[in-house]
């Protein structure tokens, strides 16, 4: 493992010092070897799949180029596209990776037969086929990410993040937030509420059929839920008085978490929303406890507090049912600091947030807590970036970021530095990823099974 620090054409070196966080890494800790060569040899269509076909293998495509674990190659000769697989060329193309597919109309849809092909080693590694519905079906798009992420985990061992999709707050001209939605490559731009006030900390289910957020649709901020199936919405009961804000899922699916501000206690709460009862107090004082967010196992919640004073909020760690709190943000006595947003990796012990000191901007940095907090690496060093959010694949995070050019949602990859953008033009707060949203109707096969 390396350090690589990062060089960001056209930042000078007095913003860069100023938005340079004091003892943390700037940059990004990489595997010193280069990303392995993928192809996509053109799909195979059946009579009448020609156009599902086309738009399959263009979707796989851009989800692997997203995904950053291959140099995908763009140019391919016209006569790749029979049913046979030339190793020998391809491994002079220095192809490590190949991918191939075939698309046949199955009842009201598809039906894609995929394969990964190991070109070094001259035989298919997997293989797979996955049900397609119609192309102009909304579901076709997230069942080709399905495919991409597939293609993801067989050559990698990891997950993909293709099959999946962003909720975030806008901020509207009239002043008020509703909650919109795109897919994780940009696509599908969507609004997902209309209540005519502000609405926002949106969280996930684990399911990815539910979600969290804070709405201030009855005057005063309250914790609801939304069932995106069946549009049915219900409020966490508030029976303490107080703002009630920050929600999020414990990783059971059946608790949730949140904060109550004002009110005669405030501080970090639960609620059992099977049972719905059991308001439990986690943490209190004369603080403010903000933002809670579960290891993937539930046993320990990061989250966000002013206990060092107003003015310098700080990240903190402790059991997932309360307890004594450690410090995990880069504080440093006398020059105080700004931390906030925390939001932990869905597959690893690593806790992302947004940080600045003295007056600069704000950057999204990453705590390994297996290091006890002690390592921190800051991802972002141009313009603003804030609240960051995991993608499924642990790898990836979104964050709402300000550059010379507007606003935006853009996506880093923890793991190289790039970044790209999301959603142009639009002033997007407090993104929430979602978990792996992939269809099922997927049967795996391997070797010569079919």
């Amino acid at each position: 493992m390396v350090v690589m620090l990062l060089a960001i054409p056209g930042v000078g070196v007095a913003q860069e010092e100023t938005d340079r966080i004091p003892g943390v890494t700037l940059g990004l800790t990489y595997e010193s070897r280069s990303a392995p060569a993928l192809a996509i040899q053109p799909f195979r269509a059946a009579a009448g799949s020609e156009r599902s076909a086309g738009l399959a293998e263009a979707i796989v495509g851009r989800d692997l180029r997203y995904s950053n674990r291959f140099e995908v190659l763009n140019a391919l000769p016209e006569s790749m596209t029979g049913e046979g697989v030339d190793y020998a060329f391809w491994d002079q193309l220095g192809t490590v990776w190949l991918v191939t597919g075939a698309v046949e109309p199955r009842g009201e849809g598809y039906v894609l037969s995929l394969e990964l092909h190991d070109v070094v080693y001259r035989g298919v590694r997997e293989r797979a086929q996955l049900a397609l519905p119609a192309d102009d079906h909304p579901d076709f798009r997230m069942a080709v990410h399905g495919a991409s992420d597939r293609v993801v985990e067989w050559a990698t061992g990891e997950p993909g993040m293709a099959a999946s999709r962003i909720l975030f707050s806008r901020v509207l001209d009239d002043g008020n937030q509703e909650l919109f939605m795109v897919d994780s490559d940009g696509e599908n731009f969507r609004r997902v509420t209309n209540y005519g006030s502000i609405t926002l900390s949106p969280s996930w289910h684990p399911a990815g059929d539910r979600i969290l957020y804070t709405s201030y649709k009855a005057e005063y901020p309250r914790v609801y839920e939304l069932n995106l199936r069946t549009g049915q919405e219900r409020m966490v009961p508030a029976n303490r008085p107080g703002d009630y804000i920050t929600p999020t899922y414990h990783p059971n699916g059946q608790t949730v978490a949140f904060a109550i501000v004002g009110g005669d206690q405030a501080g970090l709460f639960t609620f059992d929303l099977d049972r719905n009862c059991c308001l439990t107090s986690l943490t209190g004082g004369r603080w403010e406890d903000l933002s809670p967010t579960y290891s993937p196992d539930g046993r320990l919640m990061a989250f966000n507090s002013n206990r060092l004073g107003v003015t310098t909020p700080q990240i903190y760690l402790m059991p997932g049912t309360g307890g004594e709190a450690d410090l995990i943000s880069p504080y440093v006595y006398g020059r105080g600091g700004y931390y906030t947003s925390p939001v932990w990796s869905p597959r690893s012990n690593r806790v992302a947030f947004h940080g600045r000191v003295r007056a600069g901007r704000y950057q999204i940095l990453v705590a390994d807590i297996e290091d006890q907090g002690r390592r921190v690496t800051q991802l972002t060093a141009e313009g603003n970036n804030e609240d960051p959010s995991w993608a499924p694949d642990g790898r990836h995070l979104v964050f709402a970021g300000e550059r010379s050019y507007g606003f935006g949602l853009f996506v880093v990859d923890s793991a190289t530095g790039r970044i790209r953008t999301l959603v142009s033009g639009v002033r997007g707060r407090i993104p929430a990823w979602s978990p792996s949203l992939a269809p099922q109707g997927v049967e795996a096969l391997r070797g010569d099974d079919f």
